[in-house]
C-alpha cells in the first residue's frame, strides 16, 4: 500500500481551486513505537497543536492532485510511515493520516519534539490568502518547561492536524491570460482610428521613432514591474501596490491615487474613440454631441458587463476579432481596387513610401505633441498588473505575459505604420475625375499614379491619412471586421481600465492610506468586486466622455501614466540602491541604471509633451506625499525607504567614528532618567525641547523585574507612546536590581559611536525624606557614577514633583525607575497640581524671563541649555536674564566682563545681575529650618562610644558626622543663602537653570548632599541643576 495515490473523497465543490486552513481535531492517542521510553515520549509530546504535519510528497502526490494551490506545497519528512491515506470525516475536513497507527503523521526527523523543519507556512503574513497562518515553535516554548510553554495553541492539547479545504476565489494561473489581456489593453482604438493619422503627421520614419520610444519606456517599466513582482507575494493593486510595497505609503499613496485616476480617464478615452467610429445616416444634433450621447451609453453598457463580469473565453473571443481585424487590414493592403484611389489608397508603391517617409507636421503638431497622443496606446502594460490580486502565481505570469506582450503590439504598431506609410497618400478627393491634367506642377506621389489631389493643399480633403481617421476600413479587405475591431478593442481596452481602476482604488483604501476614503474599500460577493469603485470610475469617465475630443483626452492620460511608470522605475532602483537583503527578485534580467534611465526618461517625456501639465501632475504628487507624510499612516511593508535610511544611518554612524568631537559641533546628547516615560512627562517635554532636532534623546528606564517576555511589549508600547506625543527620543529599558547599577549599564552601554549621550538628565527625588535612605544613597551615588565617566548632570524639580503614573493609572510603584512612597494624605494634595505640571512644558510659555544663575563655570552647558531653549517657539518669547556672584565693590566690572563674553558667545541675554551679597549669612530661621531637616540623618557620634559609630557609619554610610557638618559649614550656608536670593529675584521666572553644587565624593554624605539639594530648590519655580563635565561646550572661536 506504500505509495499509492491517495483520492479525495469529500462532497465539496468540483472547482479545482482550493484554499487551505489548518483545524485542530480532538485528541488521538500517542503511537507506542514513538519512543522507546513511553512516559518520555508522553513528557515530550505535550501541546504541539501548532506544529505543521510534515506529509510525504511522494505518498500523496503534488498540491494540485488534492485540489490545493501550486504554492501550498508539503515537504516530505525524513522518516515516512507505512503507509498515509487521505480520507474525509463527512464534516467537509480532509485528513491525512497514517494509517499504520491511525494518527497523524507529524514527527520532525522520526523524534518526538515539537522542534519544527522549515516550511513554507511558518512564512506567510498574517492575513495569509490560503489559510489561517500556522507558527513555528518560540524559542521559550523550546527551552522552558512544556507543561507550562509547550503549548503551540491546540486548546485540545492534541498534536494532530487535519486540513480544512475551503472553496476560494476564483484565481489564474496561466501567463498567456495575462498576456492576453495585456495586449487587449495595449491595442486600443487608437490602433485603428489614429495609427494611419500619426503616420500622416510624423511620417514612417518618426513614426517608428515614435513607437520604439514608446515601446523603450514601456519595456523598461515591464522589466522593472517584473523585478518588484517577482520580490515577493504580489496581492491586488497593481501599480499602487508594486510601489507602496517598495517606496512605502508615502511615494504608493500618491500614485495610488494619480494612477486609478488615469485608468478611470482611460475609459473615456477609448469610449470617445469607439464614438468616433459609429457611422449613423443622419446627425442626430451634432458631431460632438453624438459623440457624447454614443460615448455614454456605451459607458453604461460597459459598466454593466463590468459588474456582471467578462470570463476570460469572452475576452479570448475579443481577441480573436482583434486579430481578425488586423489580419483583414493586411490583406486588404494587398489588394487595391480602382474606386479606393480616388481616396488615396493606390497599394503599395515606392512613391508613396518615399512621399510618406518624412514628417509633414500640420495644424501646429510637433513631434511630442503626436507622441502624446500615441503614448496611451502603449500604456496597457500593467493591465495584467492590476489584476495581479487574481493571479495565481502573479511572480510567473507578469514577467513572462507583460514582456511578450509588449513585443508584439510593439512589432505590429512598427507593420502597421511601414504597411500605411506605403499605400496610402496623406490627402486625397475621393473624386475620380481628380485624374492629372498638369504634368508639370503635379509633383505628388498620386501623380505618378494619375491622380492630383493638389488642391488638398488649400483644405478641405476628407480623405487620405491626414484627414481620414477610419482610413484603415478602406484598405481593409472587409470594412465592417475593422468596425468590429474598434469595437472589440474598445470594450476590451476600456473594460480593462474600468476594472482596473476600482481595484487599484479598493487597495489604496483597504490600506487605509486617505481614511476619508475607506468606504470605497468595501467588497462584495464571494470575489470581493468594488462596486462602490466601479460607481466611481463610471463617474469619472462619463465626465471626460462629456469632453469628446480624443486629441485632449490623451494627453492627459499620458502624464500619469509616465508618472506611475516613472515611480516603478525608480522603484527599482531605489531598492537596488538600499542594498537590502530582502531584494531577491527571482527575475535577473534588470538593471539598477537602467531603471533610473527609465525613470528619468519618462520624467522628460512628462515635460516634453507638455511642461504646464507635467508641473501639475508633479505637484499633486508632491502635495499627496506631503499629506501623507504629515499623517504618518500606521503600516510598516518594509519599504525600500526604511532600508536606504538605515543604509544611510549605518554609514554615517561608522564616518563619524572617524572624526574627533569638536567644541564646535558639541550639542546636549540627553540619558533621561524617567522610568515609563508617560510617568514623567515635563521631563520629557522639557529636555525634548533643547534636544529636538538638535542632540540625541534616550528615555532610559530601569526596571527591577526581569521579564523577558514584556520588555518587548513594553519597549514597542513606549516607543509608540513617543512617537504619538512627537517627542523624537528613544525609549531603552535594563533590568537591575536598583537605580545606581541600572544607571551605570545605561551610560556605560548606551549610544552608538559618536552617538552616544553626554548629560544624564533625572528628576529630582521629592519624597527622599519619607523613604528609604539607602534609595539616596543609591540616587546620589547614580549622581557620581556620571561625573566619573565624564558625563554632565542636570535634575529636574518642580514642587509638585514629576511623576504622574498613579494619576493616569497607568502602573503602580515598582514599574518605576526608584521606590515611591507617599502616604494617601500627600497623594491627595499633591496630584491635582501634577497634573497641572505634566503638561507645564508642552504649552507655549508666553512672556518671562529664563533665569541663569551661572556661578561656577563647568564648560558652558548652564548657559548652552537656555539659549537652546529660546530659539524653540514655545520658549522664544522668554528672555536670558543671567546670575553671576562677584564681590560687592567691582559688580559694574564683573558685569562688563560678562557681557563681553556673552556677546563673544553670540547668546542674546537681557540683563546681568553680580550678586555682590551672595556671601551674606543666611536668616537665622532659615538655619534653624536647615538644622531640623539634617538632624534625623546625623551620626551624632559625640553620644556613643567610637566602636558602635564607626560600626553605624559602616552600616549607614549616608548618616552626617559632626566633623563633616563643621568642615562643610561655610558650603551649607552658601546653599540656605543661594535659596534665599532665589526667592528674591528669580520667583516668577518661567524657568531658573542653575549651577549644580557639587559634593566631594567619599567626604561628604549623601544625606548632607541631598539636603544642600533640599534646601538650595524648595519653594521655587522649575528648577533644574545642571553641572557639564567641565570640557567647555561653547567657543567663541569661527
Amino acid at each position: 500500500m506504500s505509495g499509492q495515490k491517495p483520492s479525495l473523497k469529500s462532497g465539496a465543490s468540483s472547482q479545482s481551486r482550493f484554499q487551505v486552513a489548518v483545524v485542530t481535531e480532538a485528541s488521538s492517542t500517542t503511537p507506542a513505537s514513538a519512543s522507546t521510553d513511553g512516559s518520555r515520549a508522553q513528557d515530550e509530546s505535550k501541546g504541539r497543536s501548532r506544529v505543521v504535519g510534515f506529509l510525504d510528497s511522494g505518498a500523496l502526490g503534488s498540491a494540485m492532485d488534492i485540489g490545493l494551490p501550486p504554492d501550498v506545497s508539503h515537504e516530505p519528512d525524513t522518516t515516512k510511515s507505512d503507509s498515509i491515506s487521505l480520507h474525509s470525516t463527512g464534516t467537509g475536513h480532509t485528513h491525512i493520516s497514517d494509517s499504520h497507527s491511525n494518527t497523524y503523521y507529524m514527527r520532525t526527523f522520526g523524534h518526538n519534539t515539537i522542534d519544527a523543519v522549515p516550511n513554507i507556512e511558518f512564512y506567510r503574513q498574517t492575513a495569509a490568502p490560503f489559510g489561517e497562518k500556522l507558527t513555528r515553535p518560540s524559542l521559550s516554548e523550546l527551552k522552558e518547561d512544556g507543561n507550562q510553554n509547550g503549548s503551540l495553541g491546540n486548546p485540545t492539547g492534541d498534536s494532530s492536524l487535519s486540513y480544512m479545504i475551503q472553496v476560494g476565489p476564483f484565481r489564474v494561473n496561466c501567463p498567456l491570460c495575462l498576456q492576453i489581456r495585456c495586449m487587449l489593453n495595449i491595442w486600443g482604438v487608437m490602433l485603428f482610428i489614429r495609427m494611419s493619422w500619426i503616420v500622416g503627421q510624423a511620417g514612417i520614419g518618426l513614426t517608428i521613432a515614435i513607437i520604439l520610444m514608446a515601446t523603450l519606456v514601456t519595456t523598461i517599466t515591464g522589466l522593472s514591474t517584473s523585478a518588484i513582482a517577482t520580490n515577493g507575494f504580489v496581492r491586488g493593486g497593481g501599480a499602487y501596490y508594486l510601489i507602496s510595497r517598495s517606496l512605502g505609503p508615502e511615494f504608493g499613496g500618491s500614485i495610488g491615487l494619480i494612477f486609478a485616476f488615469a485608468n478611470a480617464v482611460a475609459v473615456a478615452m477609448y469610449v470617445v474613440g469607439f464614438a468616433e467610429t459609429v457611422d449613423v445616416d443622419a446627425l442626430m444634433t451634432d458631431e460632438l454631441n453624438d459623440i457624447r450621447i454614443v460615448g455614454t451609453l456605451t459607458v453604461i453598457l460597459l459598466l454593466g458587463i463590468s459588474v456582471a463580469g467578462m470570463e476570460w473565453e469572452a475576452k479570448i473571443v475579443l481577441l480573436v476579432i482583434l486579430l481578425g481585424a488586423i489580419v483583414n487590414y493586411f490583406l486588404g493592403s494587398f489588394m487595391p481596387t480602382e474606386h479606393k484611389e480616388p481616396k488615396g489608397f493606390f497599394g503599395y508603391h515606392t512613391a508613396i513610401l518615399l512621399e510618406n517617409l518624412v514628417p509633414d507636421f500640420r495644424d501646429e503638431e510637433t513631434f511630442f505633441s503626436v507622441f502624446a497622443i500615441f503614448f496611451p496606446a502603449a500604456t496597457g502594460i500593467l493591465a495584467g498588473a492590476n489584476i495581479s490580486g487574481d493571479l495565481t502565481d502573479p511572480q510567473s505570469a507578469i514577467p513572462k505575459g507583460t514582456l511578450l506582450a509588449i513585443l508584439i503590439t510593439g512589432l505590429t504598431y512598427v507593420a502597421i505604420a511601414i504597411s500605411a506609410g506605403s499605400c496610402i497618400v496623406r490627402d486625397a478627393t475621393g473624386d475620380v475625375n481628380d485624374t492629372v491634367s498638369d504634368t508639370v506642377n503635379c509633383t505628388d506621389a498620386a501623380c505618378t499614379l494619375g491622380y492630383d489631389f493638389s488642391i488638398c493643399k488649400e483644405g478641405g480633403c476628407q480623405y487620405g491619412l491626414m484627414n481620414d481617421f477610419q482610413v484603415m476600413s478602406l484598405v481593409s479587405g472587409f470594412g465592417p471586421l475593422i468596425t468590429a475591431g474598434i469595437f472589440s478593442a474598445t470594450l476590451s481596452s476600456a473594460l480593462a481600465s474600468l476594472v482596473s481602476a476600482p481595484k487599484v482604488f479598493q487597495a489604496l483604501c483597504k490600506d487605509n492610506i486617505y481614511p476619508g476614503l475607506s468606504v470605497f474599500a468595501k467588497g462584495y460577493g464571494k470575489n470581493n468586486e468594488p462596486l462602490r469603485g466601479y460607481v466611481l470610475t463610471f463617474a469619472i469617465g462619463l465626465a471626460f466622455i462629456l469632453i469628446a475630443e480624443l486629441n485632449i483626452i490623451a494627453p492627459i492620460i499620458s502624464n500619469f501614466f509616465l508618472a506611475s511608470y516613472a515611480l516603478i522605475n525608480f522603484s527599482v532602483f531605489h531598492a537596488s540602491m538600499a542594498n537590502s537583503p530582502g531584494w531577491r527578485p527571482s527575475f535577473k534580467y534588470y538593471n539598477m541604471w537602467v531603471s533610473l534611465a527609465g525613470a528619468i526618461l519618462c520624467c522628460v517625456v512628462m515635460f516634453v509633451i507638455n511642461w504646464w501639465a507635467a508641473l501639475v501632475t508633479l505637484l499633486i504628487i508632491l502635495a499627496l506625499y506631503i499629506y501623507v507624510s504629515y499623517k504618518k499612516p500606521d503600516v510598516n511593508w518594509g519599504s525600500s525607504t526604511q532600508a536606504l535610511i538605515y543604509n544611510q544611518a549605518l554609514t554615517h554612524c561608522l564616518n563619524l567614528t572617524g572624526v574627533e568631537d569638536h567644541v564646535k559641533n558639541f550639542r546636549p546628547q540627553c540619558l533621561v532618567l524617567a522610568g515609563y516615560p508617560n510617568a514623567r512627562p515635563a521631563l520629557l517635554q522639557l529636555v525634548h525641547s533643547f534636544t529636538k532636532n538638535i542632540g540625541l534623546m534616550v528615555c532610559g528606564h530601569v526596571s527591577r523585574r526581569p521579564n523577558f517576555k514584556e520588555v518587548l511589549q513594553d519597549h514597542a508600547r513606549c516607543q509608540r507612546w513617543l512617537n504619538k506625543k512627537r517627542i523624537k527620543a528613544f525609549y531603552t529599558p535594563v533590568f537591575s536590581d536598583n537605580l545606581r547599577h541600572g544607571a551605570q549599564l545605561l551610560l556605560q552601554a548606551v549610544g552608538l559611536g559618536r552617538l552616544k549621550p553626554n548629560t544624564l538628565v533625572m528628576g529630582f527625588k521629592n519624597n527622599w525624606s519619607d523613604g528609604d535612605m539607602r534609595d539616596v544613597e543609591i540616587y546620589i551615588n547614580a549622581i557620581h557614577d556620571a561625573f566619573d565617566l565624564q558625563f554632565g548632570v542636570a535634575i529636574l524639580r518642580l514642587q509638585e514633583g514629576l511623576d504622574i503614573s498613579h494619576i493616569q493609572g497607568q502602573g503602580t510603584c515598582h514599574h518605576l525607575c526608584f521606590r515611591h512612597r507617599e502616604t494617601s494624605r500627600m497623594q491627595t494634595q499633591k496630584f491635582l497640581g501634577r497634573q497641572v505640571t505634566s503638561t507645564q512644558f508642552k504649552k507655549k510659555q508666553g512672556k518671562g524671563t529664563i533665569d541663569v544663575w551661572w556661578l561656577f563655570d563647568d564648560g558652558g552647558l548652564t548657559l548652552l541649555i537656555p539659549y537652546l531653549l529660546t530659539n524653540r517657539s514655545k520658549w522664544g518669547d522668554c528672555r536670558i536674564r543671567v546670575f553671576i556672584g562677584g564681590k560687592i565693590n567691582r559688580i559694574d566690572h564683573d558685569r562688563r566682563v560678562m557681557a563681553t563674553l556673552l556677546s563673544r558667545f553670540r547668546i542674546d541675554f537681557s540683563d546681568i545681575n553680580v550678586l555682590g551679597d551672595i556671601n551674606t549669612k543666611p536668616k537665622k530661621h532659615n538655619k534653624l529650618t536647615f538644622k531640623e531637616l539634617i538632624e534625623p540623618y546625623r551620626l551624632k557620634e559625640d553620644d556613643m562610644e567610637q566602636e558602635a559609630a564607626e560600626r553605624l557609619k559602616a552600616q549607614e554610610p549616608w548618616r552626617i558626622t559632626d566633623n563633616e557638618l563643621e568642615l562643610y559649614k561655610a558650603k551649607t550656608n552658601r546653599q540656605i543663602r543661594l535659596n534665599e536670593l532665589l526667592k528674591e529675584h528669580s520667583s516668577t521666572a518661567k524657568l531658573i537653570v542653575m549651577s549644580m553644587p557639587l559634593a566631594r565624593k567619599g567626604t561628604v554624605s549623601s544625606a548632607l548632599y541631598m539636603c544642600w539639594l533640599e534646601t538650595l530648590s524648595k519653594d521655587l519655580p522649575p528648577l533644574l541643576l545642571v553641572r557639564g563635565n567641565h570640557q567647555s561646550v561653547l567657543t567663541f572661536y569661527s
